[in-house]
């Protein structure tokens, strides 16, 4: 009897959380103007069973699964919005990007070597920290209906932050596989190889997708399950030739942008699909971290998040007048760029197969995710109401 309770419980333990994470949502948001995700992932946290709740570590499940498909939805709608022909008609806007991640990584790396952080998980510490979470600033931006020179330039650094951290990520990896194993075969395969098929990949769905949409027609009515559907088949084809779903999904995107099919802003959005996606993927993110990894790492979380946040500040905000817009304005896109947990995290998860050791080192990620998960959605939300291009009022 207690065993087929204990299997019931079991049964319906996600779909509680998910109701729970929900609620707190909306009432994380109407009582104190909080953005949703906030709440999302303060309550998975305390859900989680190693914080004494009733959700199983998710890492490797089935519902990893659902939420490298979520993040997947949610690159596929950032790929969409990126205009590559702005970086032609603006090209401080990509040296601006490359300014504020190589900052990042260069300034990570050398917080963690002054923590006595080992060469190997440093590095990865730092490609880490070059990243903006698409997912954070995409679901705010959606929730405060934002739109303006802010909005449009914390997108466009996002997605380009998430090319670099991946290439760099990739490129460390490569060289502790191939110092470690001595196999150079290793060491291009889980770099160069990877990196080339995964965007390949995404390119490939971003022609076939549009293309099959115009043969059967209605593209209005069909585009939502459409992409949805190949956002799910890309994922999975992904993680069985252990490719980057990350890149692919963000390639995925960016092509069919340019393939001419337009969207609506509801099908950008993935509907109550997305909406309810997004609730999963940012509760699985902190249901997955503990809190005894939490509080050992605070010493060094503290340190990372504010010299990133100063960096990435700084660069935006100095390059901010020769890419046409105000100091204030750059000041802000920076702050707007503080997010980054739901991409570490769903990385980590994804370069698990790898069994590199070095990753298990990498300290201080879960307070960094913890903290970030909480207060990064809420400096965006702050960042957009500041630069008066939100719907959103301070009474609220």
């Amino acid at each position: 009897m207690t065993e087929a309770l204990m299997i019931t419980l079991t049964g319906i333990a996600w779909p509680a959380a998910l109701a729970i994470a929900w609620i707190a949502g909306e009432l994380g948001y109407r009582w104190f103007s909080l953005p949703r995700i906030s709440s999302y992932g303060i309550a998975g946290f305390f859900m989680a069973a190693s914080q004494g709740g009733f959700l199983a570590d998710p890492s490797g499940s089935a519902v990893a699964q659902l939420a490298d498909f979520a993040f997947a939805l949610i690159l596929f709608e950032l790929g969409y919005r990126i205009n590559l022909r702005w970086l032609q008609a603006n090209p401080w806007l990509g040296v601006t990007s490359l300014a504020e991640a190589a900052g990042t990584f260069i300034a990570v790396f050398l917080l963690a070597q002054a923590f006595s952080m080992p060469m190997m998980p440093a590095l990865l510490l730092a490609a880490l920290a070059m990243s903006t979470s698409p997912a954070a600033l995409l679901r705010v931006a959606n929730e405060l209906k934002s739109s303006g020179q802010v909005t449009e330039r914390m997108l466009h650094l996002s997605a380009f932050n998430c090319v670099l951290a991946v290439i760099v990520f990739r490129i460390i990896i490569g060289y502790w596989m191939l110092a470690d194993s001595g196999s150079v075969f290793l060491g291009i395969w889980n770099s160069v190889v990877v990196l080339v098929a995964s965007a390949g990949l995404g390119a490939l769905f971003g022609i076939a997708t549009p293309g099959f949409l115009r043969s059967i027609g209605n593209v209005d009515k069909n585009a939502t399950v459409t992409f949805a559907l190949a956002a799910l088949l890309l994922t999975a084809v992904s993680h069985a030739f252990k490719f980057s779903p990350i890149l692919a999904a963000l390639a995925f995107g960016l092509v069919s942008r340019h393939r001419r099919v337009v969207l609506s802003q509801a099908h950008r959005n993935f509907g109550a699909l997305g909406d309810l996606l997004t609730v999963l993927l940012f509760v699985f993110v902190t249901a997955s971290l503990e809190w005894k990894q939490v509080i050992l790492g605070i010493e060094l979380a503290l340190p990372v998040v504010l010299v990133r946040l100063a960096v990435k500040t700084i660069a935006t905000t100095a390059f901010a007048r020769l890419g046409g817009i105000t100091w204030r304005k750059g000041a802000l896109t920076g702050l707007a760029m503080m997010p980054m947990s739901v991409f570490v995290i769903l990385l980590l998860e994804q370069a698990r197969h790898l069994e590199i050791g070095a990753l298990e080192q990498v300290s201080g990620v879960a307070a960094i995710a913890l903290l970030l998960e909480v207060l990064g959605p809420i400096l965006t939300q702050r960042a957009l109401i500041w630069a008066k291009e939100t719907h959103h009022t301070e009474e609220h």
